[in-house]
């Protein structure tokens, strides 16, 4: 990156810093059960509700119990369940002509971060009348009130339930994009373990793994304050006591309610502190070519962090002994290469690829180049890098000729 797209950067990071302290950042206030939902829909005076979730979630029945708690106070839901993995403009406009058609006044993100974030996107083209989701892509392009919005995290993973960004994918030209305004933090988040319980074991490790990313980025990056450093450490030391034996054990409920705390204060973390390259790549790969957010950022993370080098070795220490793999008093380069051994440990335990076969070297540069609008100036990582740097990132994940892809699944 030349000198002057650095210095606009960090100009830029540094007023975002500033002003951290005055922003109308909020928590969503935590429900334990979908049972106690019924009750904040009256409690605020609604009558019909939008429940925004997909194919799999509502044919697993997850959504059963939520429809019969609502059916019971005589609360009307329409239902919606077409949201893609990432979710498109083309669902956001499916569903908010079903929330007309009902003549909805609440909202329920029922689901995996695209459901949530889909239910977020439809949101705000409530609140801004005439506008498109790709009109408000960016920071602060929402500013008004959204309807009441309830999140239901069926994964323990995405942290959409907490964060103000919804990332939604053009339906057209694949392009993948955030929408970032304090509007879209959900006025609740619903996180019962139940609904997490039938999560197949891989997804629950890129999930976790997708908390994990945001717990780090946001971790190193520099915009932190004293309250996202203690979320994002309280983040990493749950995820690495507790994803293992989610994965082994689904039914473990006590393993599955931390891992959504886990994922909650991940979320709180970086929806003020931001992440940085890894979520700008993998949010490229995840529109190009439909990879699933979390195995994309398990992809990425450890490659990503090897190539910021020394300059984070200090909190990545901070985060080994958080993760309990390594101590006070282990050496600050020692501790930061425990930490990004064990991350890499978790991917091979878990049987992530290493490399991705539906990546094709001609769209690296496009890649890169949507990477990096992303990620610059908005970004505060400790390393800036150009579309240029960025395609590093890619090449590293290209099948090569006569090669394979390591771990038992495919991306």
């Amino acid at each position: 990156m030349n000198p002057i797209q650095k210095v606009y950067c960090r100009v830029f990071q540094i007023a975002l810093r500033i002003a951290l302290p005055v922003l109308p950042y909020r928590e969503p206030v935590i429900l334990h059960s979908v049972q106690e939902v019924p009750d904040i829909i009256l409690r605020n005076g609604k009558k019909r509700v939008l429940l925004v979730t997909d194919a799999t979630v509502r044919r697993l029945g997850l959504t059963k119990g939520l429809e019969e708690a609502l059916a019971a106070r005589k609360i009307p839901c329409c239902v919606y369940s077409g949201t893609v993995a990432n979710p498109t403009t083309e669902n956001v406009e499916e569903a908010l002509k079903l929330y007309r058609r009902g003549h909805c006044d609440a909202l329920i993100g029922f689901g995996g971060g695209s459901s949530m974030d889909c239910a977020k996107a439809m949101g705000a083209c409530i609140a801004r009348p005439g506008r498109k989701p790709g009109d408000m892509e960016g920071i602060l392009k929402v500013r008004r009130p959204l309807p009441l919005l309830i999140a239901v995290p069926t994964t323990a993973g995405t942290g959409s339930e907490t964060t103000l960004a919804a990332v939604i994918v053009d339906s057209a030209t694949r392009h993948k994009y955030a929408i970032n305004d304090f509007p879209l933090i959900p006025r609740y988040a619903v996180l019962d373990p139940e609904v997490t319980l039938s999560l197949p074991p891989f997804v629950t490790a890129t999930t976790g793994l997708d908390a994990l990313t945001h717990a780090v980025e946001a971790y190193i990056g520099n915009s932190t304050t004293k309250e996202t450093r203690r979320d994002a450490r309280k983040a990493v030391s749950l995820i690495f006591q507790n994803l293992n034996d989610a994965c082994r054990n689904g039914q473990d409920i006590r393993a599955r309610e931390n891992m959504l705390m886990a994922a909650f204060f991940a979320g709180c973390a970086f929806t003020r502190s931001y992440v940085g390259y890894v979520h700008a790549v993998a949010h490229s790969l995840g529109g190009a070519y439909d990879v699933p957010h979390g195995l994309a950022n398990a992809m990425l993370l450890p490659r990503v962090l090897r190539a910021y080098g020394p300059r984070i070795d200090s909190k990545l220490k901070d985060l080994a002994v958080a993760a309990g793999v390594a101590w006070e008093d282990t050496p600050q380069k020692e501790a930061a290469a425990r930490f990004l051994d064990a991350i890499e440990d978790l991917n091979q335990s878990f049987d992530i690829p290493d490399r991705l076969p539906a990546l094709k070297k001609k769209d690296i540069p496009k890649l890169a180049r949507q990477a990096a609008h992303e990620a610059n100036p908005l970004y505060p990582v400790p390393v800036l890098m150009d579309a240029k740097q960025l395609e590093v990132f890619y090449e590293m994940l290209l099948v090569q000729d006569g090669g394979r892809v390591k771990g038992k699944r495919e991306a």
